[in-house]
């Protein structure tokens, strides 16, 4: 079995990856966010990346570094707060977007992660949103 122990995080990088890649960031907000991996990603320049993470960081942290560099092409979220470059991005159209609840985002990850392909939840049945 191959060791998952890699002496940088570059190294633990190293060949996976690519261009309109998926990523999903761990944190929630800040706290968590994989703050020595986001600038490798970066370095790499990868692009067209669509990253699931609950948020896009804030200004100068997180995954807005991505942001920034314009690596990110869509994002799939639960919440775009005070970010001002998310903001902007998505208002002009360069970010696409799929906002969702919070449970539902992390409904989500748990069914892809279990190979459920479709679950139904009651958010939004019966408004106008629907």
């Amino acid at each position: 079995m191959k060791s998952k122990i890699y002496d940088s995080p570059k190294a633990a990088l190293e060949g996976i990856l690519f261009d309109g890649m998926t990523i999903m960031s761990g944190g929630f907000g800040l706290s968590g966010n994989p703050e020595s991996l986001i600038p490798e990603v970066r370095a790499s320049g990868v692009t067209g990346l669509t990253v699931v993470s609950n948020n896009a960081g804030a200004d100068g942290f997180g995954l807005w570094m991505l942001l920034e560099s314009r690596q990110i092409a869509k994002m799939v979220s639960s919440y775009v707060g005070e970010n001002k470059l998310f903001e902007q991005q998505y208002l002009s159209g360069e970010l696409a977007l799929e906002l969702n609840p919070q449970g539902t985002l992390a409904e989500r990850i748990r069914a892809g992660g279990a190979g459920i392909p479709a679950f139904f939840t009651k958010t939004g049945v019966g408004t106008v949103v629907a």
